[in-house]
């Protein structure tokens, strides 16, 4: 019994004492479709291009009003949110009901940068809200307006538990995606 107790206490300092040091948590690779775009024409007031491997569904929650729709990344579990308003004399209150659901993200986001964007050729006129941070709900919004008739406000969600350190490669590339969106973005007119 001494020798077995003897060989244990041994075996427990040669343990302790290597230099094994453990491996930091990995993440499972995520496998990036090739990029390919579709143009969204349809009834709606408004165009532009998406992914070929995304699917736009209509919104159909309680809220959801005309021209609202969802572009689902099921890849990656993910959903942009893009609804419509008719601007009217209510611009203002657009682009301050946007800004305050950016904000709502200030107690997880360890920052928001804003990036202005212009397209005086199609009039089409907006700020896109990049919003950092491990446990903010949305990473990406943006509004885009041409300040007349049009609002169109999008807000990027992923159907999981926010880790964006897992999640930043596929962040990154909706981010390119949707950037695509917004650049290919015009207006039309209702008949």
């Amino acid at each position: 019994m001494r020798k077995i107790l003897f060989i244990l206490l041994l075996c427990l300092h040669w343990g302790c004492d290597s230099d094994y040091t453990p491996k930091p948590r990995g993440y499972f690779r995520i496998d990036l479709p090739p990029r390919q775009y579709v143009l969204f024409d349809s009834a709606f007031p408004y165009t532009f291009e998406y992914p070929g491997y995304a699917k736009i569904v209509p919104d159909r929650s309680r809220q959801a009003e005309p021209y609202w729709m969802n572009i689902l990344y099921s890849p990656f579990r993910a959903q942009l949110h893009i609804s419509y308003k008719s601007v009217g004399d209510n611009l203002n209150g657009y682009l301050e009901d946007a800004r305050h659901l950016v904000n709502k993200h200030i107690p997880k986001a360890n920052a928001i940068t804003q990036q202005v964007f212009i397209n005086d050729s199609a009039h089409v006129y907006g700020l896109v809200f990049e919003i950092r941070g491990s446990e903010a709900a949305s990473s990406y919004q943006f509004y885009l307006t041409d300040s007349i008739s049009g609002f169109v406000r999008g807000a990027l969600y992923f159907n999981i538990i926010p880790n964006n350190d897992s999640l930043e490669p596929v962040i990154d590339y909706l981010k390119k995606d949707i950037q695509h969106m917004i650049s290919t973005f015009r207006w039309k007119k209702l008949k």
